[in-house]
């Protein structure tokens, strides 16, 4: 029997994926990456894949604008 995914927008999701990511805060990949290299950007890997958390990626953002 085929699994069922639900289609959840990236604003409804507890965790991204580092192109969700890119896309929901407007940050280049390479910088996204940078950050999570220099610690400034907390990642989780779950199943082989590298999720960043919605509140960590708006902590980020608002240190930014601080």
């Amino acid at each position: 029997m085929p699994r069922i995914v639900p289609n959840i927008s990236p604003a409804e999701k507890l965790a991204l994926r580092v192109n969700e990511a890119v896309a929901t805060a407007g940050i280049s990949r390479s910088t996204i990456y940078k950050l999570m290299a220099l610690g400034q950007l907390r990642t989780t890997k779950v199943g082989g894949r590298r999720l960043i958390l919605r509140e960590d990626l708006e902590a980020l953002l608002q240190r930014g604008a601080q």
